[in-house]
């Protein structure tokens, strides 16, 4: 089989021939049809983010179940799949009240090697995906069914970047209608947590970019006002737009400290600045925490949109096939594997929405 391998941080992708295991208990083998490109796999590329050497990356995934292993009865062969990586024990103390993407287990190393260079060196599976190749052998935990009519390549985008950014606006969030909301940074992400706010009956959705085509663009999904922030001062454009307050709600969905103290400049007395971008591992946030306690300003994360895969993915092709949630609209190239390194380069532009690994 072949696949995009990492040797060294900072380097081209390499295509090169790897072996693979056979499924084990619980475990399911997929033949990908598609794998976007999300900016964490950017992160890992350039060393930004921990992990071991050699990789193979990507986790936004879909395809078609090509073989099961013992004790997995949920999915058969053809099966339309998408793939995550959110993997999730069942068991725990976070499973078992309802947050699985907070499992305590959904990270922990593997037992046995499932990914070996042809001369037999061991290959980590980044977010237990590795989807930049032909085949991905996940946990059947991180698998959803996807009907018939909606494209896998469509789906694949729901496995990363449209939960991240939808779900923390209605998950993590739980935004309310007429609650005022900002997006920083309207990508692949952001766009998506645009269309939560607009799905949740949000006012004003307010999107910061400097970039001038994402800015008209995120209108097409929800937002109600633009900010240049090259061009004017963001914080006084939304105080303007929010009777003077600040947003109920700002979401962070570039990776950037500075992005993050700005964001919290940008909310109201009682405000809730949500972390969803990843900065590398090794930038630190500082800053004086008078102006929280003064005004009661909330600062929180959200890990993959606070997903259940089991109960909101259905949720999320029931708008899809209403028409109210855009999927096919956010793919924005397709390459296939061999050109990966091209997909790279465009993604890391900043322009498109996603880029997509195609197989089929």
């Amino acid at each position: 089989m072949k696949a995009a391998v990492t040797y060294e941080f900072d380097k081209p992708l390499v295509v090169e021939d790897i072996e693979m295991a056979e499924p084990i208990e619980g475990e399911v083998r997929v033949k990908l049809a598609a794998t976007a490109i999300c900016h964490s796999d950017i992160h890992d590329i350039k060393g930004e983010l921990p992990g071991r050497l050699p990789f193979i990356g990507g986790h936004e995934s879909a395809g078609y179940v090509e073989k099961v292993g013992p004790g997995v009865t949920d999915f058969k062969a053809g099966d339309r799949v998408m793939v995550t990586l959110l993997s999730s024990c069942g068991k725990c103390y976070y499973c078992l009240t309802g947050l699985p993407h907070l499992c305590t287990a959904k990270f922990t190393p593997q037992k046995n090697v499932r990914l070996r260079t042809k001369g037999g060196e061991p290959i980590d599976q980044k977010g237990k995906v590795s989807g930049f190749a032909e085949k991905a052998l996940v946990s059947e935990s991180q698998l959803m069914k996807i009907p018939d009519d909606v494209p896998l390549e469509s789906a694949a985008l729901m496995s990363c970047g449209v939960i991240t950014g939808f779900g923390a606006v209605i998950n993590r969030a739980k935004v309310k209608a007429m609650e005022s909301v900002v997006v920083m940074g309207l990508g692949g992400v952001g766009i998506n947590a645009i269309q939560g706010a607009a799905i949740a009956g949000a006012y004003p959705i307010i999107g910061v970019d400097v970039l001038n085509e994402k800015m008209e663009n995120a209108m097409k999904y929800g937002a109600t006002h633009m900010v240049n922030a090259t061009r004017e001062d963001a914080a006084d454009a939304v105080r303007e737009l929010t009777y003077g307050r600040g947003a109920d709600y700002v979401f962070i969905t570039v990776g950037s400290v500075a992005a993050i103290n700005q964001g919290m400049m940008l909310a109201g007395a009682r405000g809730n600045t949500v972390v969803i971008g990843l900065p590398p591992i090794q930038d630190q946030l500082t800053f004086s925490p008078m102006g929280i306690i003064a005004t009661e300003k909330q600062l929180t994360g959200a890990f993959m949109g606070s997903t259940n895969l089991k109960t909101d993915i259905p949720k999320m092709i029931a708008l899809y096939q209403a028409g109210k949630l855009k999927l096919d609209e956010l793919i924005t190239n397709r390459y296939p594997l061999d050109k990966i390194n091209d997909a790279i380069e465009s993604t890391i532009s900043g322009k498109p929405l996603r880029n997509n690994i195609v197989f089929e």
